[in-house]
């Protein structure tokens, strides 16, 4: 006979019940779901970080006499802004579905986070503006990708031309020291006609001109296949109402024929029910 207290086995089995119920209890999956909503709930507030961004970025750089308590000021909003990047790129790297592919897509986004040197790249968060503008636009696909070049160029030079001023500005033997110079230098390098009259000199500039260059052979492509398929389309449609209207010819000849040919037939059954001219027949003799 069973000396235990009464009761206590099953109350000791209801709590060890309870706790493999609570251990047992999945996570929530990760699923595209609740990655999109992330996303659809973070892309505004992160536009208007980049924005903010931008102008704790330039103020120090287009006016170097400002005071040090407001340069302290946009470093804190600068560092307040990545870390609201990385905290974004990290919450998005957790609700992924497959998080390796995730890191393969967005490789930009991490090295935005990780290397300080292209933190002026969170100007790309303006793009979420231009895919917002799209949702709400009947625009082709031509129209689409324009727009984005056109934006991705602005903030390409905008943001080579901070970035290079910021650098060079305060070296004795840069000749890159106003922004209009630096405006002039990003417009050149990413056209890549680059005059020379002015160049980079600290080893920062040069990694801003590298990237520069790239992005703007990379633009010259997308403009150059953007303007040959439209020539292509061009002379596509011209084609095509040239088969039309030739099509259209030879329905009309068919009709003609047709026509024609009803008319002849009709001719030829009136001949046809006409009465015709009697033989006469031969007298028999008997």
């Amino acid at each position: 006979m069973d000396g235990g207290t009464p009761g206590f086995g099953v109350g000791r089995s209801l709590w060890s019940n309870r706790g493999v119920e609570q251990h047992s209890t999945p996570h929530p999956p990760r699923t595209p779901d609740r990655l999109d909503r992330w996303r659809s709930v973070t892309e505004l507030p992160l536009v208007a970080a980049a924005l903010v961004f931008v102008g704790a970025y330039a103020w120090p750089v287009l006016d170097p006499d400002i005071p040090s308590y407001w340069r302290d000021l946009c470093q804190v909003v600068i560092t307040a802004v990545w870390v609201a990047f990385a905290a974004d790129y990290a919450t998005r790297l957790y609700l992924s579905p497959d998080r390796w592919a995730f890191v393969r897509k967005n490789v930009l986004d991490l090295l935005i986070v990780v290397l300080p040197v292209l933190r002026p790249l969170h100007l790309v968060r303006l793009l979420t503006v231009v895919s917002l503008l799209h949702r709400h636009m009947t625009v082709s696909l031509r129209g689409h990708v324009l727009l984005y070049t056109a934006v991705i160029t602005s903030v390409m030079l905008l943001m080579a031309s901070l970035s290079i001023l910021r650098v060079e500005q305060h070296v004795p033997e840069a000749n890159i020291t106003t922004f209009p110079d630096a405006f002039w230098w990003s417009l050149v390098t990413v056209s890549t006609v680059g005059y020379g009259d002015l160049y980079p000199v600290t080893g920062s500039g040069r990694v801003i001109a590298a990237c520069l260059f790239v992005g703007g052979i990379g633009l010259l492509g997308v403009i150059t296949g953007t303007l040959s398929s439209w020539l292509v389309q061009r002379v596509e449609e011209k084609d095509e109402s040239r088969e039309r209207a030739a099509e259209e010819e030879l329905r009309e000849q068919l009709r003609e024929l047709t026509e024609q040919v009803r008319a002849l037939r009709s001719e030829l059954d009136g001949s046809v029910r006409s009465p015709e001219t009697e033989v006469p027949r031969p007298v028999s003799e008997g």
